[in-house]
């Protein structure tokens, strides 16, 4: 009989958490862990931040969920607030950023079937993406190891090299509704999009009727020094799908829109029981209060910098065991030359959680609260985790 009672999907580690405080994840024994992986890119505001936790008790008392046959207030301001701070006109609350996904490509399907198009359903999407682990999300980024047993890939996704324009262009036709990218690719390898290249994505969209989709689960609400990643540019999408930090723990997810595109969610098209509810609402606002502050966004955007230099001397230092550092603000990578997975146990073992990713990265993701004594910390216990690394390959080989 298995140990547990659990599905398998997961490969865990053995440590089990009692409670956490602000960038530290505790055990029951005592034992702190530095936690810079803020359960990939969730934990936005770190553990038991006193506005979230004061925010989700009070709405708790009141009221949790009533559907969305109903007005729901907390909805109505979290959607304007969005929307002042972004492109967006108009926004639809989900449970995950897989749902937003999903809203985004159904959305961008029926508008270009609204305006008398309906052969225009395809995706183009780019090698190396993850935009999340439903059917239809699976086939949009592609990756065969993610597509692997669950049948034939569904049909209206176009996958192309990542920042090959010539390739883009060729693959843009009669059939194509829409571009979808991530800012940054995080599962990817925290790979970032070029300027340039993603101004020409958006000339391509404009030039040929499509709908620019942007994947900012993991890049957005303050992860890159700017509320969205897009944000650094002039570059402006048609629909955007948002979750993990938005929620600060707490599952939501939106999918942002202009008022034209988000026409095409007409009553009846698409739906969500549990999307929008009040509790979720009452903490996406709580989570706006803070990341809205004057100031915090600056601060993210002078820590992320400080902590891309310490990672870039810990390169230099560790050339046997790091390659590169990549990413911007506080969605930071550390390219392996020895396997991802055995720096992220040696980093556990002295007491720093990181997350794995692909192009054998390591992602470097904490709280947007860590400060910069924390930074200060975390490299000390990656640079013990180096050291640990090259004494192996030492110990490897003399054998």
């Amino acid at each position: 009989m298995s140990a547990t009672a659990l599905f398998g999907n997961y490969a865990r580690s053995n440590l089990s958490f009692d409670h956490g405080e602000g960038v530290w994840l505790v055990t029951k024994d005592g034992r702190r862990f530095l936690d810079c992986g803020s359960g990939i890119a969730v934990n936005s505001l770190g553990h038991s931040h006193p506005h979230l936790v004061q925010a989700l008790q009070d709405q708790a008392s009141k009221l949790w969920h009533i559907s969305n046959l109903h007005q729901i207030p907390e909805g109505e301001r979290l959607a304007q607030r969005l929307c002042e701070a972004t492109f967006a006109e108009k926004v639809l609350f989900v449970n995950s950023g897989a749902e937003a996904m999903e809203a985004a490509i159904k959305c961008a399907r029926r508008y270009q079937y609204d305006k008398g198009q309906p052969e225009r359903f395809h995706i183009i999407t780019f090698e190396g993406a993850f935009h999340g682990r439903t059917i239809a999300t699976i086939a949009a980024g592609g990756q065969a190891k993610y597509l692997e047993g669950f049948g034939p890939k569904a049909p209206g996704f176009d996958q192309v090299p990542a920042n090959d324009l010539e390739a883009l262009k060729a693959a843009i036709g009669p059939q194509t509704a829409a571009i979808c990218l991530e800012p940054i690719q995080g599962e990817g390898g925290i790979r970032e999009i070029p300027t340039d290249f993603l101004r020409a994505v958006r000339k391509l969209c404009d030039d040929n009727g499509l709908l620019l989709i942007l994947d900012e689960i993991q890049t957005g609400v303050g992860r890159t020094g700017k509320l969205f990643a897009h944000q650094w540019t002039d570059v402006e999408p048609d629909l955007m799908a948002i979750a993990k930090g938005i929620g600060g723990g707490f599952p939501m997810g939106a999918c942002l829109a202009t008022a034209e595109t988000a026409a095409a969610l007409a009553p009846g098209t698409h739906g969500t029981t549990f999307g929008g509810n009040p509790l979720a609402m009452a903490v996406g606002n709580a989570v706006l209060d803070v990341v809205l502050e004057d100031g915090f966004l600056a601060d993210v955007q002078k820590k992320g910098l400080s902590f891309k230099q310490k990672l870039a001397g810990l390169v230099d230092g560790h050339p046997k065991v790091l390659d590169q550092v990549r990413g911007n603000g506080l969605m930071l990578g550390l390219k392996c030359v020895v396997p991802a997975g055995d720096f992220v146990g040696a980093a556990r073992e002295a007491g720093l959680l990181a997350v794995p990713a692909g192009d054998n990265v390591v992602r470097i993701m904490p709280p947007l609260t860590m400060t910069e004594d924390e930074i200060a910390l975390a490299v000390e216990r990656l640079e013990q985790a180096a050291e640990a690394v090259e004494a192996k390959l030492v110990e490897g080989a003399a054998e």
